[in-house]
């Protein structure tokens, strides 16, 4: 509950009219990069996840994961994995950034869910490459269909905070 509340007092919980990365329409809007550029609410965020983490290797999609990763990576001693929204034209035209091998245990964390569809996205790239991914932790859930999406392809979503939790 202490993470609620930090998520609350610096303002990451916002209302009003917004539309999400899903495309859905919401009354509220979770801005979890207001909440991870303070160091201290960061590390609170990685100190929860870290009691989820038995993975060789720790991944989050660009760029709003990205701080939480590393943060995580940090707190685990764990190497992590950015993955690009986009395959990039240039260079290793990877859209994955770090070391990953065939076989490696991944945890992809997010920073907010909705349906999920990032995050199914960022556990189909994994594997394609031949990591091992069941799990992914997120900071809240808005409870609107990722558990079951994510379920859908046998990856198990733990969230520090849910939607329900945060707006009670």
């Amino acid at each position: 509950m202490k993470l609620k509340y930090m998520l609350e007092e610096c303002g990451a919980v916002r209302y009003g009219d917004f539309t999400l990365t899903s495309g859905k329409k919401s009354k509220y809007y979770v801005d979890i990069k207001m909440a991870s550029t303070r160091p201290e609410i960061l590390k609170v965020i990685a100190e929860e996840m870290a009691n989820y983490v038995d993975e060789d290797k720790i991944a989050g999609m660009e760029l709003g994961a990205v701080p939480l990763a590393t943060a995580l990576a940090l707190e685990t001693d764990k190497p992590f994995l950015m993955i690009r929204k986009k395959t990039k034209s240039h260079g290793t035209s990877s859209r994955i950034e770090g070391d990953i091998k065939e076989g490696d245990t991944v945890v992809v964390v997010e920073d907010v869910v909705t349906t999920g569809g990032s995050s199914v996205e960022t556990v189909q790239v994994l594997r394609e490459a031949g990591a091992i991914v069941d799990k992914v932790i997120v900071v809240v859930d808005r409870e609107e269909g990722a558990e079951k999406n994510l379920a859908a392809e046998d990856v198990e979503l733990i969230s520090l905070v849910d939607a329900s939790d945060l707006l009670r």
